[in-house]
């Protein structure tokens, strides 16, 4: 139960420090710990008249909505304990203490649950009876919870939140007047739909590893959440499906207008749009591009929709949870002329800790030329040479050696699996394939023209550090064959073979400081090719090699990820790369 794991257990600690560690990071802001408040320290603020802007919520949304305190963002943020809303008395503080007395107005942000709006709805009147001028904006842009199921309540606040943020934040940056703050803010809200999907639920800190299994149980192995909320709320339906299939039926919920139970805003392909991936906070970000992949796709392809710009991580959190909100947001006119458009106020500076650093305006206006056309480099650019090799012998002899080392993948994996991290059977195995499959298209008896199908063969299909070894070496083996060419035919004999190998082996030096008893390939690769040189026997060389492999059982590895990989297994079995290679070596001189 991983998600059950914490390194801090006391919920309430973890809370404050995380609101510390905001001051920490950005020296202009202050923090009340009483009142759970972060707040811009008045000597940072260019203009104190300017409208304050403010949001909050329950915390375990981070970094939304305290990292989001700085310049063209939010003035102040009040924050609740984990999932739970902020106090009456702690938002009037807040409005009251924690912004400038110069202030022309006091624009609250907030989502659209019955404890935040509450709450917030009742300090923004407290400091109203002190005679405070402030506004309130509510967020609902959730499209998983229809109309029919919302009712009175209406959508819930995702993370579309964010987008308005930094709308009304840019414009009170830019000294904008309370009323229109609220106006576009609003315009924001209305034009927003957004929608969830997860993987399980998420674990707080501090609750039993009991609570947590049955949080996954609850949703079942194999399914995804649609809908679900950022404080573990079900979602409107369970699905088992892959990415394309999951982003299909979200898009169709957040864009089908003959939905009309979601189809709270009308989304045309003449439309101009901003899109927002935004990242429960579990999603591993090679995931998370994937998802932002998939998206693009299909809202081009489906809707034909391509959005002016997409804003993606970590900005509406719900702690470690597996998943992702999409967000869409129609650009609507907010009727306040140049520099003042939705566009505009997204893309202007921000300097938050939680604000992501998007590519600039610029960048993504700017109409980028296509680049020049480059004929790709072909194998028919490698130089003829008179180095002369039976492509029948060739395939006799390295088919029933591949075919040994698929035959190994099981056990060079299982090696692996004790003394590394699986996948160097695979690896070989992979290698071998691509090798087979390609031989049959070598029919020059140019060695040269067979390194030049064999060598990128490797290098694009066997990856991970042996990968890269094994396409050195093989680049350097036809590097030091051609110093051999000469003018007139010349077979390729076990002489030169062994000279060859020997010059690689020594070029394979300037990229490895492996050797033997370094438990590595080079325990069977050296052995095989000194002896290959002093007898020309390839049984007695591939012997060698079976030796070497041998050795490496109970040899203590120097290098590769053996030396890092805990236990004592390493004393039962050989290193895997050197055994892979002896069982291939010993094919060929069978072959022979």
């Amino acid at each position: 139960m991983s998600a059950a794991k914490h390194y801090l257990t006391d919920p309430t600690h973890a809370v404050l420090s995380n609101l510390n560690s905001l001051t920490l990071t950005n020296p202009s802001l202050l923090l009340d710990v009483q009142n759970k408040i972060v707040y811009r320290n008045p000597s940072s603020i260019s203009n104190l008249q300017h409208v304050s802007v403010v949001c909050g919520g329950g915390s375990g949304h981070e970094p939304g909505f305290a990292g989001f305190v700085g310049d063209g963002l939010l003035t102040a943020c009040v924050a609740g304990t984990i999932f739970a809303s902020p106090g009456a008395e702690q938002v009037r503080t807040c409005l009251q203490y924690r912004l400038p007395s110069e202030s022309k107005g006091i624009l609250v942000v907030a989502t659209n649950y019955t404890g935040d709006v509450l709450n917030f709805g009742m300090g923004v009147e407290k400091a109203r009876a002190l005679e405070k001028k402030v506004e309130m904006v509510v967020v609902g842009d959730d499209v998983g919870v229809g109309r029919e199921r919302g009712g009175k309540v209406g959508r819930r606040g995702l993370s579309g939140t964010a987008l308005v943020v930094k709308v009304v934040g840019a414009l009170a940056e830019q000294g904008v007047g309370l009323e229109d703050c609220a106006r576009v803010g609003r315009l924001v809200v209305n034009n927003l739909v957004s929608l969830g999907a997860s993987l399980s639920r998420v674990h707080v800190p501090g609750r039993g590893v009991e609570e947590a299994r049955e949080e996954e149980e609850r949703l079942g192995i194999g399914l995804v959440e649609i809908g679900m909320g950022i404080h573990n709320e079900p979602g409107c339906e369970k699905v088992k499906t892959d990415l394309p299939g999951l982003v299909k039926i979200m898009l169709g919920q957040m864009l089908d207008q003959s939905d009309k139970d979601r189809a709270y805003v009308k989304v045309e392909k003449t439309d101009e749009t901003i899109l927002l991936i935004n990242n429960f906070g579990g999603v591993s970000n090679l995931e998370l591009g994937a998802i932002i992949n998939e998206v693009v796709i299909q809202l081009e392809n489906n809707y034909g929709l391509k959005p002016r710009r997409i804003v993606q991580g970590t900005l509406f959190g719900s702690l470690d949870g597996p998943g992702f909100i999409v967000s869409i947001l129609k650009l609507a006119d907010t009727g306040l002329g140049p520099g003042k458009s939705l566009l505009e106020l997204i893309d202007a500076p921000a300097n938050a800790i939680g604000w992501p650093k998007c590519v600039t305006a610029e960048t993504w206006e700017k109409n980028y030329k296509p680049p020049p056309q480059r004929a790709e480099e072909t194998e028919h650019e490698t130089k003829p040479s008179n180095l002369k090799l039976d492509p029948t012998k060739l395939r006799k002899t390295l088919e029933p050696a591949l075919k040994k080392l698929i035959d190994a993948e099981a056990e060079v994996t299982k090696y692996d699996s004790v003394v590394g991290d699986g996948d160097c059977g695979i690896g070989l195995k992979r290698g071998a394939e691509a090798i087979l499959k390609v031989l049959p298209s070598i029919s020059s008896d140019d060695a040269m023209m067979a390194f030049a199908k064999i060598c990128p063969t490797v290098e694009n299909n066997m990856d991970g550090t042996s990968g890269a070894l094994y396409a050195i070496f093989l680049n350097s083996l036809a590097s030091n064959l051609r110093a051999h060419d000469t003018s007139s035919s010349t077979p390729v004999t076990t002489k030169i073979w062994a000279k060859a190998l020997a010059m690689s082996i020594e070029g394979l030096g300037k990229y490895t400081p492996a050797q033997p008893g370094d438990r590595t390939l080079m325990d069977a690769l050296v052995p095989f090719v000194e002896v290959l040189q002093k007898t020309g026997n390839t049984k007695e060389a591939a012997k060698a090699a079976k030796i070497g492999a041998d050795k490496t059982k109970g040899m203590k590895a120097s290098l590769g990820r053996s030396v890092y990989v805990g236990g004592m297994g390493f004393e039962e079995v050989p290193d895997p790369g050197a055994y892979g290679l002896s069982i291939f070596l010993f094919g060929i001189a069978d072959a022979l």
